[in-house]
């Protein structure tokens, strides 16, 4: 090894030593800021306790024939002030979205620009065969997801989420617009 390149290396290892120091030094400094910082406060205060321990705790019991049933849990007021629903009160029902809203929200995605092969709203061509097949075969192609010649739809249209009254209600709707 020449007298340049130990020269070399003596100056890079310099360079990293000096680097690695100042990040131990950062990290250092890090912790010791992030330990006096408001999180400290936070994690302290009771409300904030008894959130965690709302939304980490259990979702159900487990009750045995013969066995008294436990006590269900009174429902913690909102943090704004809001009173606990009553229990008898009965559950919100979501409301099922008539098809041009899904559309709107789900489907014009794919079905305003032709992506993945999807048949524009008010092509009538494109939709003929498709409207040929029948409802039901729409319907299923719909839900479950289709690969065709032409391209491809995913269950859902990719919104797993949607309950099938509302992709029903989307493809009628799009089939409609497109005879």
């Amino acid at each position: 090894m020449s007298s340049q390149d130990q020269s070399f290396f003596n100056v890079f290892m310099v360079v990293i030593g000096a680097m690695v120091g100042i990040a131990v030094v950062l990290v250092i400094v890090a912790r010791f800021v992030a330990g006096n910082t408001q999180l400290a406060w936070v994690k302290a205060d009771p409300a904030y306790a008894a959130a965690v321990d709302e939304r980490t705790g259990p979702v159900g019991r487990v009750s045995i024939t013969g066995e008294e049933p436990a006590p269900a849990a009174a429902p913690a007021a909102g943090s704004a002030g809001d009173a606990a629903p009553a229990a008898d009160a009965p559950a919100e029902v979501a409301k099922v979205r008539d098809g041009e809203e899904v559309y709107n929200t789900a489907c014009m995605a794919c079905h305003s620009s032709g992506a993945a092969g999807a048949p524009k709203l008010g092509d009538a061509a494109a939709w003929k065969a498709r409207i040929a097949q029948g409802a039901d075969i729409l319907h299923k192609h719909a839900i479950e997801g289709f690969q065709g010649a032409t391209g491809f739809m995913p269950p859902k249209g990719g919104q797993v989420a949607l309950p099938d009254a509302e992709v029903i209600a989307a493809v009628d709707f799009m089939a409609a617009k497109s005879r």
